[in-house]
């Protein structure tokens, strides 16, 4: 097997097509054809079934048995081919919410690269918590913080922390209050995101029901930068909460139906791509040192901003 071949069949396993194999890779059609009858007769069974006359092409039960097996093979074929462009370099691609890069990780991401300049970082936060385990267990990337625990058989995973919920008005709140019950607020003023199915569940009962939300985003840059109102208000965990008040006064209370802490876990590979091992071991590292600051603490039924 070569990595021509290998690439041939998992293109024809995609387009189904000889023909559009053949375009795609820039090759001619019997070209492909030779490179899959190679690789046919290297394995010693069929991988299609050839009927003349049908445009798209069916596998063969072997066929089929062998993609993940191609799949592996090109994987580790790229990761030595990283390994042998970046033999000092440390690549490590993290997977992560929005909410957690922005208000949690950014300080822990500028203190690795200053502390490595070998570090290459590849941060993805357009997933959410269910996609990150997918992108995990495929090896697409090397650590995950995930809202909720699913049960993968190669994935670990270990909670990181878990943060309580408040309600952030302006600083001319209209419930002015250190507790506050969500019957009080106007639910037509609410700026909202999703933090985690828990508390999906509990603002479906306790505010839902009475009205939509002004403003749903599922970014805090989005949240903030359309916060306009005085009136508005939105219910957030406090390191959100924290990087909110770098940038505009807030009047912080209680809820006196107190929602679901946020947990946060970390998740990664049982078995680790060797281009990422290294990588992962040192952004552990870092992690464990950075999540032992205590995050500021702020007061209650006061107008209030980060100094930070």
């Amino acid at each position: 097997m070569n990595l021509s071949e290998i690439e041939t069949f998992l293109t024809i396993v995609n387009t189904r097509s000889i023909t559009r194999t053949a375009d795609l890779l820039f090759l001619s059609q019997p070209t492909v054809s030779h490179r899959l009858t190679s690789l046919e007769n290297e394995l010693g069974f069929s991988l299609v079934i050839r009927n003349k006359g049908h445009k798209q092409v069916e596998l063969t039960a072997k066929g089929t048995e062998f993609i993940a097996i191609a799949e592996r093979w090109m994987s580790l074929w790229k990761e030595t081919m990283e390994l042998q462009r970046n033999q000092e370099t440390l690549l490590l691609t993290i997977g992560c919410t929005d909410s957690l890069n922005i208000a949690v990780f950014t300080p822990l991401y500028d203190r690795l690269l200053s502390k490595n300049s070998n570090l290459d970082l590849n941060i993805q936060s357009s997933h959410h918590s269910s996609e990150l385990y997918g992108l995990l267990s495929e090896h697409n990337i090397d650590i995950g913080f995930v809202y909720h625990k699913l049960h993968y058989k190669n994935i670990i995973t270990e909670k990181l922390f878990e943060e309580k919920l408040y309600l952030i008005q302006s600083d001319t709140p209209e419930v002015p209050a250190v507790k506050v019950h969500t019957d009080e607020l106007d639910p037509s003023l609410e700026l909202f995101l999703s933090w985690d199915d828990n508390y999906q569940l509990w603002h479906d009962r306790w505010l839902s029901a009475a009205s939509r939300p002004h403003i749903s985003a599922d970014t805090i840059t989005l949240l903030d930068r359309l916060w306009k109102k005085p009136g508005n208000w939105m219910i957030a965990p406090i390191s959100v909460i924290l990087e909110f008040a770098r940038f505009r006064p807030l009047y912080i209370s209680e809820l006196k139906n107190q929602p679901p802490n946020r947990v946060c876990y970390k998740i990664k590979h049982r078995y680790p791509k060797i281009t990422g091992k290294r990588a992962v071991e040192f952004f552990e590292n870092a992690l464990d040192e950075y999540m032992q600051i205590p995050l500021r603490e702020f007061p209650l039924g006061e107008v209030w901003m980060n100094p930070d």
